[in-house]
């Protein structure tokens, strides 16, 4: 859903800890709009999704960690943001 944002180049969603719910979604955006804001895609997502679906968190990045064959590393990401919760805690 989050892809069919026009601001939006490319996109990767993973679940992360959360202490209210268990687990909540965190998007990494490759921006295509420089003016493209967390506040917008969140709205955007309420829109087409269901609550517990909406991106809880919106981090953006120059470029999504990718294989040889171009696809993306979504347990590179998820690893990293779960470090970043940890290491809040």
């Amino acid at each position: 859903v989050v892809m069919q944002h026009a601001g939006v180049q490319e996109v990767a969603a993973v679940g992360v800890p959360s202490g209210s719910s268990g687990e909540a979604v965190k998007i990494f955006v490759v921006k295509k709009d420089p003016a493209l804001t967390e506040e917008m895609l969140i709205a955007f997502c309420r829109r087409q999704l269901t609550g517990y679906k909406v991106p809880k968190l919106v981090e953006f990045r120059d470029e999504l960690p990718k294989s040889n064959v171009g696809k993306i590393l979504r347990r590179e990401l998820r690893d990293e943001a779960r470090a970043k919760v940890d290491n809040k805690a």
